[in-house]
């Protein structure tokens, strides 16, 4: 059976067999030995995410010392809060604490990881926290949801609906207002000019 190790732009962590095309983690596991998840979501503010692959690492996905957590893409990490890892995505992270910082600087990892610990979560520290925005404000790459559990991604002058496997249609953007899911400090990022990895399937839409 596939564990609950695949994470939605609202940051839930579900069971689904579709394979991710990035993986990461929260600061180290928080998994139970039976590989079932308890009421823990995190371990530290560090919340990361990785390529798949990295110099022949084999990893024990939920063994003794990370809950590996996957992701359709980036702009799914982003909005769940995640960032690019330094070890594995140097040009990336790099790339993403300027924009993070803005004016000509380069924000930490300890810095950033701050910010978006209190962005991400609402005040019991547990659920997602949300965010009001005008749809006309935002920039590709950045979550939305309209209601319900659906969320969208922005690309351009539509809205991209999310599904474990892909994203699955294509809407024009509305106007008007909605919530976002991607922490704030995260969409200036991705205003400032950070560009995200998307899933290939965009591509068909």
């Amino acid at each position: 059976m596939p564990l609950q190790n695949r994470v939605s732009p609202f940051g839930e962590l579900i069971v689904d067999p579709a394979r991710g095309g990035l993986f990461g983690n929260r600061g180290g596991k928080f998994h139970r030995d039976d590989r079932t998840l308890g009421k823990r979501r995190h371990v530290s503010r560090a919340w990361i995410c990785c390529v798949l692959s990295f110099k022949g690492r084999q990893r024990d996905v939920w063994g003794r010392y990370y809950t590996e957590l996957f992701f359709l893409d980036e702009p799914t990490a982003l909005a769940a809060g995640h960032r690019p890892c330094f070890e594995c995505r140097r040009a990336e992270a790099t790339a993403f604490a300027e924009n993070f910082a803005g004016k000509g600087k380069r924000a930490g990892a300890g810095e950033m990881d701050m910010v978006l610990h209190r962005e991400r979560l609402a005040n019991d520290g547990r659920s997602k926290r949300l965010h009001p925005v005008s749809l006309s404000d935002l920039p590709d790459g950045a979550f939305v949801t309209l209601g319900g559990n659906e969320s969208f991604a922005v690309k351009g002058s539509r809205l991209l609906r999310w599904s474990p496997a892909g994203y699955n249609k294509a809407i024009a953007r509305p106007s008007g207002n909605a919530m976002m899911l991607t922490p704030p400090a995260i969409t200036k990022a991705l205003a400032r000019g950070y560009e995200p990895h998307w899933h290939p399937g965009v591509a068909a839409l």
